[in-house]
């Protein structure tokens, strides 16, 4: 007993300059937050080091646990460690990734790291000097980032507390990292209270976090430091970081599902189909349609999905009653979201399933100008500018931020007089290089690793005679835009791995939200490329400068997404729809179908009124907090005055194009901007 680890660590913890806190013994229980410790002097603090010490002395001698005087949390934390194997004198956390392996790891766990990016940048500034850092692990306990204090981060790293250190309680014993895993609750754990001799000269708090869907872990938040660091305020920002992210997840996995559920509703739209099922990139069931032919309930993950694996690789594992050909993965800007799964119907035509083989998404019900809603002045001159190329066969660059409805346009323009030839689309930023060059010229058996066994098509050869539309146009990488150069100035593709030259004719139309003059001054995209593909070119402006097409989409998106749900159409208070005039909508259109879609499928009354719009929304828009239950008289002024000033703004004080812009008359609109002292806008 007098040489084991316990004993030498306790001499020299009592030695001078040791330092302890005020902490109570056996604090490592887990804890919500609410609970408060009682606050000790330095003596009191020294006297519990000394006993938790005493008693992590006592268990390893084996003494039973009953008769160690830590709490019962604790306890359990030091048995599942000799549960586990752990050894109580090692120094450090074993490495479970150096390298590229924490490269991959990263990669793996990408979109917990975008959650947690915002917090670890003010980390950065707020830990600074604090002898403080923050970590974010795994589910498994291994470190995926760092940040605070530089010192400790470097002494962090004798222990591994670093990128690639694993620190689950089965490989480092108690911790507060791999004790929050353990017990999925907060938890800190101080100084003497861990299990392994070479980290009790640290203190640390913890927080799990969790799926905000399915609620499985997903990652754990991290606050350490020396002892001395101790305070019961680092849980509580460890709760609030946590649940941070959390937040920010549960915002992102929405907006996908929703965009998912949007792509697969206007995709099987048309189609003579028996049932359709969208699933989430876990491979979760969000929504079916018709007789599904197996038992799923909404948020759960279809049998024999691997979540790991590729989406292309679920059509191998579908249950029994479920084809591989009905499986369709969904691809939106670049990222693959989710699947559908569309059973046909048996009456289904034979040339149906070549249609969508060859990959033509022509839709009828879409192709054509009379789909796009605006009556400002700024949409009638793009859908006037759209109408006069539509059968020109000539490129045309359609620029426009995102969710304007730049594919809405594309498809408009093709539609109108080709709806009998083929609508080909691809993102230019959907994969690598090797797949995109495949995608857009096709390849034949074996050109490269992951080609297809028999060769395909690609985009080129399957527009041939019709449209080829290239989505963010701008993403094309810069040595692969010299070969598109030459494919549309020569007409002629070669399938990789392949010396035979096959001949197309198609119309492009390329779409960007990029300035792509600015991107040809900076290098990053070919001048004589952008002189090819912009022949011609059309503007679609963004909502901000569409004031009077607001309150029309509201009534649209309300119509038709009220019938896809099957629910009853919203009524819009005058508020309401005010807020929604003055707010800039940096997400255009397809923000607000998403706020309609949102406010049908959880508001609990008919009316929407102030309180119902997101608050976000509202702050932006400068109307105030969304818990005022009306909107006050002055708020519908400030919004109406925006709304003024912008329609001036974007008319350059013009007061007839600005009245017609908000649907009002010329007097009621200079009576407004007398009230409201706009005058000096107006030219």
């Amino acid at each position: 007993m007098r040489n084991d680890p316990a004993r030498r660590y306790m001499r020299r913890s009592a030695m001078p300059g040791f330092q302890v806190t005020d902490r109570p013994l056996g604090v490592a229980q887990p804890v919500t937050g609410k609970e408060l410790r009682p606050t000790h002097d330095a003596a009191d603090a020294l006297q519990i080091q000394r006993e938790t010490m005493r008693a992590w002395e006592r268990f390893l001698s084996g003494v039973p646990l009953a008769e160690v005087t830590v709490s019962e949390h604790l306890g359990a934390s030091w048995q599942r460690s000799v549960s586990s194997g752990v050894c109580p004198t090692n120094r450090s956390a074993p490495l479970a990734a150096r390298g590229d392996d924490v490269a991959r790891l990263r990669w793996r766990h990408r979109e917990l790291l975008k959650a947690a990016a915002s917090i670890f940048a003010v980390t950065k500034d707020l830990l600074v000097d604090s002898s403080t850092i923050m970590l974010l692990t795994t589910p498994e306990g291994v470190v995926l980032e760092t940040a605070g204090d530089m010192h400790t981060l470097e002494r962090g790293q004798d222990i591994h507390l670093m990128e690639g250190g694993d620190w689950g309680e089965s490989s480092v014993g108690t911790n507060g990292i791999g004790t929050a895993i353990a017990t999925r609750r907060p938890v800190q754990i101080h100084a003497a209270e861990h299990f392994c001799e070479g980290i009790k000269s640290w203190t640390c708090a913890a927080a799990p976090i969790c799926d905000p869907l399915s609620g499985a872990l997903v990652g754990v938040i991290d606050i350490s430091g020396p002892p001395q660091t101790y305070q019961r305020n680092n849980l509580t920002l460890a709760v609030a970081a946590a649940r941070q992210i959390e937040l920010i997840l549960a915002e992102r996995a929405m907006n996908e599902r929703m965009r998912l559920l949007e792509v697969c509703l206007q995709q099987v739209t048309g189609r003579d189909a028996t049932a359709m099922l969208a699933l989430d990139r876990h491979g979760r069931l969000i929504h079916a349609s018709g007789r599904v032919p197996v038992a799923l309930d909404l948020g759960e993950q279809l049998q024999g999905i691997d979540e790991c694996s590729p989406i292309e690789e679920w059509a191998k594992q579908l249950p029994e009653g479920l084809r591989a050909e009905w499986l369709n993965p969904i691809t939106v800007e670049g990222k693959r979201i989710g699947a559908m799964i569309v059973v046909p119907s048996r009456s289904r035509p034979a040339n149906a399933n070549r249609a969508i083989e060859q990959g033509s998404e022509a839709d009828p019900e879409r192709s054509s100008f009379r789909h796009i809603i605006g009556r400002s002045a700024a949409m009638l001159a793009a859908i006037e500018r759209g109408r006069q190329l539509v059968g020109k066969q000539v490129p045309v660059l359609i620029q426009g931020e995102t969710g304007v409805g730049k594919e809405l346009f594309a498809r408009a323009m093709h539609g109108e007089e080709g709806a009998c030839k083929p609508f080909i689309a691809f993102n230019c930023g959907a994969a690598t290089k090797e797949l995109i060059a495949g995608e857009l010229f096709g390849h034949v058996r074996g050109a490269f690793t992951g080609a297809t066994s028999e060769g395909r098509p690609g985009r080129f050869e399957l527009a041939h005679g019709g449209t080829l539309c290239l989505d963010e146009i701008g993403e094309l990488p810069l040595d692969l835009q010299p070969v598109l150069l030459r494919v549309l100035e020569e007409g002629i593709v070669y399938r990789l791995g392949d010396s035979q030259p096959r001949r197309v004719n198609v119309r492009l139309l390329s779409l960007t939200n990029r300035n792509l003059r600015d991107e040809v001054e900076a290098g990053r995209f070919r001048r004589d490329l952008y002189y090819r593909i912009s022949v011609t070119q059309v503007r679609i402006p963004p909502l901000r400068e569409r004031d009077i097409d607001i309150d029309l989409l509201i009534e649209h998106f309300n119509c038709c997404l009220a019938r896809r749900h099957d629910v009853a159409e919203l009524r819009w208070s005058a508020d309401a729809k005010a807020a929604l005039r003055a707010y800039a909508w940096p997400g255009n259109a397809r923000e607000l179908r998403n706020v309609v879609e949102s406010l049908l499928l959880t508001s609990n009354g008919e009316m929407v009124g102030l309180s119902d719009l997101p608050p976000e929304l509202l702050e932006s828009a400068g109307i105030g907090a969304a818990s005022a239950p009306p909107m006050p008289s002055d708020s519908l002024e400030q919004a109406e005055r925006v709304a003024i000033a912008r329609a001036l703004h974007n008319t350059q004080g013009n007061l007839a194009q600005a009245a017609r812009l908000l649907g009002v008359s010329r007097s009621t609109l200079y009576r407004k901007v007398e009230l409201y002292r706009l005058e000096d806008i107006v030219r």
